[in-house]
């Protein structure tokens, strides 16, 4: 197994994406291979501060990165050689088994879609994010990728997500829930009632009704399904809870669950290859663990069975 991992993206690159890397082959030695795309003589030199041999790591060298300020698809094209595009270069050829990144967003998804694709049969790609419940987390799709949806794009984002939380999380038969403004079938707008009535009854996931905003944080859904624009509302908020619970220097488990560093970063499902985004002010603990998570989903074979779905 090869893990790319883009170490010019991120606020604090190169030192925490090195230093990140460091941490992930302490766990990841024995699996395979972290390849890091980005300057030799810095990893070189920043592998040396830490008093570790950057011989263990495969290094691609470039120089040049993508910043978050760039507009990602005239970045993509004019810099053929940055570290992203080179990364999914490789992702492409077969090169590397998963790409992950903290740097610019926009630039990965251009990378998605038009190096990587979508697998055929799959309407629109998505991303996710991890929710903390008291028995584990529920997968919230989408989470800005796509804030218009129809309702057989719902549909699939529900069994993408079905797929996640069983091959990656290990939940056996993972029970699907709908966002909607209540629980009752008939609720909702024109979208969320043509969505329900395509699931209803449905062999293809677990589909257990309508969930509403204060089941969000429960344990009666292991996936919860919406369009883009609620979906990064409902993570946007939850983030901004967190972050003011923590300034009043509230401590709790639980609430230590919520912060982004124990996931690390989130796949893009409906693509053709592994691609992981990491949020862009990662520190060392985060890129570890988003290096951790696209090992697990390479090898959880999930592209594989996600392929097999939309035969």
């Amino acid at each position: 197994m090869r893990i790319g991992i883009d170490i010019l993206g991120g606020d604090f690159a190169p030192e925490a994406t090195v230093r990140g890397s460091i941490l992930a082959y302490e766990e990841l030695k024995e699996k395979g291979t972290i390849v890091l795309f980005g300057d030799e003589g810095k990893i070189r030199s920043l592998c040396d501060a830490e008093n570790f041999n950057p011989e263990v790591f495969e290094i691609i060298h470039t120089t040049e990165g993508i910043g978050m300020e760039e507009y990602p698809a005239k970045a993509f094209t004019q810099k053929p050689s940055a570290s992203i595009p080179l990364g999914f270069t490789y992702l492409k050829s077969g090169q590397i088994d998963g790409f992950a990144s903290a740097g610019n967003t926009g630039a990965m998804l251009v990378g998605a879609m038009q190096v990587v694709k979508s697998i055929p049969g799959v309407m629109r790609p998505c991303i996710t994010a991890s929710i903390p419940k008291p028995s584990g987390q529920t997968l919230l799709l989408d989470v800005g990728l796509n804030p218009d949806c129809k309702p057989d794009v719902l549909y699939q984002y529900a069994i993408l997500g079905s797929l996640y939380a069983e091959m990656v999380y290990g939940i056996e038969k993972p029970r699907v829930a709908l966002f909607n403004i209540g629980t009752e079938e008939e609720k909702g707008n024109l979208l969320t009632k043509a969505t329900h009535q395509a699931m209803k009854g449905t062999s293809d996931f677990n589909f257990i009704g309508n969930a509403e905003g204060t089941d969000v944080f429960s344990d009666k859904m292991d996936v919860l399904v919406c369009d883009g624009f609620v979906g990064n509302t409902i993570l946007k908020t939850a983030e901004a809870f967190y972050m003011m619970l923590r300034k009043q220097k509230t401590q709790s488990e639980f609430l230590e669950r919520f912060n982004f560093e124990n996931t690390g970063g989130t796949p893009i499902l409906g693509i053709n290859a592994p691609a992981i985004i990491g949020h862009g002010i990662s520190g060392p603990q985060a890129i570890k663990n988003m290096i951790l998570h696209t090992a697990n989903v390479v090898e959880a074979g999930l592209i594989d069975k996600i392929k097999q779905a939309f035969k």
